[in-house]
């Protein structure tokens, strides 16, 4: 075996990752300017005793700042019908009308959640994490809310609604 280390780029990287199916999340959180957010793919449970999840936020990320202050974030899981809804939080359209798309309301943090989410995490904020270009937040959950439907899911570089769409 050779010692020599192998050098993935980045599209590289992101391609193998698109073959595996996600619901789409927009993670949120608060600032003294009000609401933050942005499209989360990264979001994952990291234990259920207790109940804790994480995130991963670029360090470009506008929301990280207030994330950060408030030490409190919320996971929502998107509902198959909220495809305008991930395209703003992902970048496209005007950053300060996020959170005119949707119903939304809070739990216990005051980070926003998404009252028409499939699943929402509210978590307040346990460590921090720096690695390379992102900051691992780490969340203790603290309430959680659910709702019947199907998923946003992105696979392949592509949001499709339900899992049906998912071959």
């Amino acid at each position: 075996m050779s010692e020599t280390e192998t050098v993935i780029d980045g599209k590289t990287f992101w391609r193998v990752l698109s073959q595996r199916a996600t619901g789409m999340t927009v993670v949120t959180g608060r600032s003294d300017q009000g609401p933050v957010g942005f499209l989360g793919l990264s979001a994952a449970h990291v234990t259920a005793s207790p109940p804790t999840m994480l995130v991963s936020i670029d360090r470009k990320t506008s929301a990280l700042g207030g994330i950060l202050a408030k030490r409190c974030f919320a996971v929502n899981y998107l509902p198959a019908t909220a495809n305008a809804l991930a395209d703003m939080f992902g970048g496209k359209g005007d950053p300060s009308q996020r959170f005119a798309e949707g119903d939304w309301g809070v739990l216990e943090t005051g980070a926003p959640v998404l009252k028409s989410a499939l699943g929402v995490f509210d978590c307040i904020v346990d460590e921090v994490v720096e690695r390379d270009t992102v900051f691992i937040v780490i969340g203790r959950v603290v309430a959680v809310a659910t709702n019947d439907g199907e998923p946003l899911v992105f696979f392949r570089g592509k949001t499709t609604s339900g899992i049906a769409g998912v071959p």
